[in-house]
């Protein structure tokens, strides 16, 4: 399918009935509604023991789905402002806002991240959170551009080269310092009382 406009590209994601993807600090997202993730397993042939990634464009569009003691938000936020937007997934424990689509093994815990990645934030604010992850099928090497997404993925939907144009003239500059690392982000979940680190990214945590 060819590349489309920014406006069908996020009414599609809000749909639930596409997939798209687009650029982030990391590796391109593969992404859907969080009540559509089960469009993520299957293009990618996922096992579903694998959880997703919830992304939103600000930490606030994430708090909402996850649940814990004023003393834990308090630590969890502190280590969100310390590192949002930013390549760190903070497993924590699930709300019942989560659909159990984005976990299906064990709906109690949720990764959740704001990308520091100015074009992925502006789309995400547009859709509000998804379910995100790698694009490629399991096992496989993430795809690092859209060429190779459009290829290997012509369902998945992408953004029109002239848009994504446009969106690079709107934040210039700024851009260059968010280019993706093609690395995927550290992930740490909480314990109860501290951090686990799942995967080692960029980001260490003290």
């Amino acid at each position: 399918m060819p590349p489309i406009p920014l406006p069908d590209l996020t009414a599609a994601a809000r749909s639930g009935n596409a997939l798209i993807s687009f650029p982030t600090d990391t590796v391109p997202a593969l992404a859907a509604r969080p009540d559509a993730a089960g469009l993520i397993y299957a293009a990618k042939q996922r096992s579903e023991t694998k959880p997703l990634i919830l992304m939103g464009a600000e930490a606030t569009d994430l708090w909402d789905y996850v649940q814990g003691s004023e003393a834990e938000f308090a630590v969890w936020q502190t280590v969100a402002a310390r590192h949002w937007p930013g390549a760190l997934t903070l497993v924590l424990p699930a709300s019942p806002r989560l659909p159990k689509a984005m976990n299906p093994t064990d709906p109690t815990t949720i990764g959740i991240r704001v990308p520091n990645h100015p074009i992925a934030r502006h789309i995400l604010a547009l859709t509000q959170p998804l379910a995100t992850t790698s694009v490629n099928r399991s096992g496989e090497p993430p795809l690092l551009t859209m060429a190779e997404i459009n290829a290997q993925f012509p369902k998945v939907l992408t953004l029109h080269p002239d848009e994504l144009a446009a969106l690079e003239r709107k934040y210039g500059t700024q851009l260059n310092q968010f280019t993706s690392s093609g690395l995927p982000s550290t992930v740490a979940k909480w314990t109860g009382t501290g951090w686990q680190i799942l995967r080692q990214g960029e980001v260490r945590l003290e």
